[in-house]
């Protein structure tokens, strides 16, 4: 038994320690915002935030998210009111096929969370193991910096 605190709510799940919390989070637990891209933490549509900080759930072990808080891209709205970051993903228009956005917000919530006012070299370092092969990277930057208040 594994028991993981994802988005505020306990789950007690019947699997193997060894296995990927990206599995865990999308078949188990059935919250699919988190996608499946590379399988070896490479592009980052995976990244779930743990204890606040970026992570790549399709190589991280659930024994290894025991006793932390995770959040998924399902967990960011209070309430139905979108984070500052979803806000100026819809205002800059930033998807086009939409694949890699979760884990594309959840890297630039966990920058801001730790740096509210990136310049460009905080950007670039915490966005670069972030894929996005339809290339919005001018919107996904216009975006945080439209939610840390520079646009």
């Amino acid at each position: 038994m594994v028991t993981l605190k994802i988005n505020g709510q306990q789950h007690s799940l019947d699997v193997e320690a060894d296995m990927p919390l990206l599995w865990a989070i999308r078949n188990e637990i059935g919250l699919t915002g988190t996608k499946y891209g590379c399988g070896i933490a490479q592009c980052g549509a995976c990244t779930v935030l743990m204890d606040g900080k970026a992570v790549r759930s399709c190589s991280l072990p659930v024994g290894s998210a025991q006793d932390k808080n995770i959040v998924t891209i399902e967990g960011l709205a209070e309430n139905g009111n979108l984070t500052k970051v979803q806000q100026a993903w819809v205002a800059e228009d930033v998807p086009q096929c939409g694949y890699c956005q979760s884990g594309q917000i959840m890297s630039a919530v966990a920058l801001l969370n730790r740096t509210s006012n990136p310049d460009e070299s905080d950007i670039d370092a915490a966005m670069a193991g972030n894929i996005c092969r339809c290339g919005t990277y001018v919107r996904i930057r216009r975006a945080i910096k439209r939610a840390a208040g520079k646009v």
